[in-house]
């Protein structure tokens, strides 16, 4: 937790903040943060770090007065907020620029509601477009820009508001890679005093789910785990200016948060393969499910063992295309099938992973079968499935069901899970114009292998 609620300097911070989003007419809530505390002082680069949906951007929307939290407090300069926060200006990554509009207009909307003079107005405008490189793209209109240029676009236009906090939501994830890199190395000379700022700006919070750009542009870097988020550290960043990025003290500021991940994600833990208990009255347990799809994780297992078995996780993040919490999530299910282990930071395909490999792919099909039926979630659906007439359910029951019961996860992306999971293992199959699973066995049926082929 970081405390400083007495301190007026404090631009903004969020105290025991709880956000909850209602999931369907049901009154079923979501729980996207839990409990989250947090300060953002004047002087700092502040990075938000975490896997996707973990609440990061709900965080950051909370503290700037977007959406207003479920409980808990959110404070600007030691005074509840009302509104929206007066000094903060918002990067957006998809740019949300006004097409009909060019550069210089762009930018000059941000100055609505500041009642300017016309001469301040443009010099303001003027010395935003001078400061991130937009010269002699004054007149051109969006459709005329790479994606690097309209970013810069929408930080000068942030810029112009003359906000003393710019928040920056994951700016550069819509840019290929040498762009932005390209541009984040401009806003790191922009704040680290190679460029010179036409206002007071004070501090900067940007979110990410790169450790390599935290430790690259932050001074405080706030860990958080998944869903429902909540902070699991704060680190001060005290590698040295100017950074580089194959500095030792810049790679040890990365190991040293891939370990804080790595223990939070995939924690070091025995593995043992034991079927859940079933609830009380013969009911097994669901569990959640990554949200990940078959695909992914056979293919990432076919990564694995091309690289001999065994990889460190971070290594083959960077062999794939997703961010790293997807990277993690493909890997936990691998794990939670039996086919993968993770010992420390590696990846390591199991005796059954290797063996699963190597079937055809009627093997594949059986080992896969008998993996999944294992799991909680699909005993649990199993279960209401034969209780059910004619063996068949809508999927909005399966959710209600599901909701009750795992009351943290997004029941639509586990339902999801399931059906992909589900009818690859061909346990049941899936009526997508009715939205209904079925299954084609008897109650009482001694065998639980015959079902209806997957449509």
């Amino acid at each position: 937790m970081d405390n400083g609620s007495n301190n007026a300097a404090i631009i903004s911070e969020a105290i025991d903040v709880i956000v909850e989003f209602a999931q369907d007419e049901s009154g079923s809530k979501l729980l996207v943060l839990d409990k989250v505390s947090l300060a953002i002082k004047p002087g700092e680069v502040l990075a938000i770090l975490g896997p996707s949906g973990c609440g990061k951007s709900t965080l950051l929307r909370a503290m700037i007065g977007l959406l207003t939290p479920t409980s808990g407090t959110i404070l600007a300069h030691g005074e509840p907020l009302v509104g929206i926060h007066p000094g903060v200006s918002l990067v957006f990554q998809n740019f949300a620029l006004f097409p009909w509009l060019s550069v210089r207009e762009n930018i000059k909307v941000a100055l609505n509601g500041l009642n300017l003079d016309a001469p301040t107005a443009t010099d303001r405008v003027r010395r935003c477009i001078d400061v991130v490189g937009l010269e002699g793209f004054e007149e051109a209109y969006p459709k005329e820009l790479s994606g690097g240029m309209k970013q810069r676009v929408g930080i000068a236009r942030a810029l112009a508001r003359g906000p003393e906090l710019l928040c920056m939501d994951e700016p550069f994830s819509a840019l290929d890679v040498f762009t932005a890199e390209s541009l984040r190395s401009e806003v790191y000379r922009l704040w680290s005093g190679g460029s010179k700022l036409p206002f007071s700006l004070k501090s900067v919070v940007m979110i990410t789910h790169l450790i390599e750009e935290a430790v690259f542009l932050a001074d405080r870097i706030v860990v958080m785990s998944a869903r429902p988020g909540r902070i699991r550290t704060i680190i001060q960043n005290d590698v040295p200016h100017p950074r580089e990025y194959q500095s030792p003290a810049f790679l040890r500021m990365v190991q040293r948060l891939h370990d804080v991940i790595t223990n939070e994600q995939m924690p070091d833990l025995p593995k043992e393969a034991v079927v859940p208990a079933p609830a009380p009255g013969g009911i097994p347990e669901p569990s959640p499910l990554p949200a990940v799809t078959v695909g992914h994780i056979f293919g990432l297992m076919e990564i694995v063992r091309d690289q001999g078995n065994q990889m460190d996780v971070f290594k083959l993040d960077q062999l794939t295309e997703y961010d790293f919490g997807h990277t993690i999530a493909v890997v936990k299910a691998g794990e939670l099938l039996g086919f993968l282990d993770t010992p420390k930071n590696q990846v390591l395909l199991t005796d059954l992973g290797r063996r699963f490999l190597d079937a055809d792919i009627n093997g594949r099909k059986i080992i896969f079968r008998d993996q999944v039926r294992a799991l909680g979630t699909f005993r649990f659906i199993l279960h209401l499935l034969k209780e059910a007439k004619d063996y068949r359910l809508n999927k909005e029951i399966i959710e209600e069901e599901l909701a009750v019961r795992l009351t943290a996860e997004d029941v639509e992306k586990v339902f999801n899970t399931v059906v992909g999971w589900g009818r690859m293992a061909e346990i049941f199959g899936y009526d997508a114009s009715s939205e209904e699973l079925f299954i084609d066995t008897e109650p009482s049926s001694s065998s639980n292998e015959n079902v209806r082929p997957v449509q």
